[in-house]
């Protein structure tokens, strides 16, 4: 019941900090920062080297379009497999500089301009 209550209370509080991001929008963060501390923590191993995400492993997360309330919400409270990066592990600082950097990403190519691709059809 003790490991409940404080699932709980860590949502709630993440939920309020969550609530705060999005009606002021993401805080500032540096990519270049963010980068690193991407590839040090390891978001690497499941996420793909650039945040494309594998077939078995975790979900695609650059270029990002989710909101930060929602990037914080998973990253304190994951759903899933993946560990919670709580922020005696991971600082708000640290957090928005990874979303920077996942923000930063640039769009892959369209299909129409990879020709490979377009020779196989």
């Amino acid at each position: 019941m003790k490991v409940i209550n404080a699932i709980a209370a860590g949502a709630a509080v993440v939920l309020s900090a969550a609530t705060a991001f999005a009606q002021d929008g993401a805080p500032a963060g540096n990519a270049k920062a963010g980068q690193q501390l991407y590839k040090a923590i390891g978001c690497w191993e499941c996420h793909g080297t650039i945040g494309q995400g594998g077939a078995v492993t975790g979900p695609r997360l650059a270029p990002t379009k989710l909101p930060y309330a929602a990037y914080l919400q998973q990253l304190r409270v994951p759903q899933n497999a993946m560990p919670p990066y709580e922020p005696k592990i991971l600082s708000d600082k640290q957090a928005a500089d990874i979303y920077a950097y996942l923000k930063s990403v640039p769009d892959g190519k369209p299909v129409a301009e990879i020709p490979l691709l377009n020779d196989l059809r």
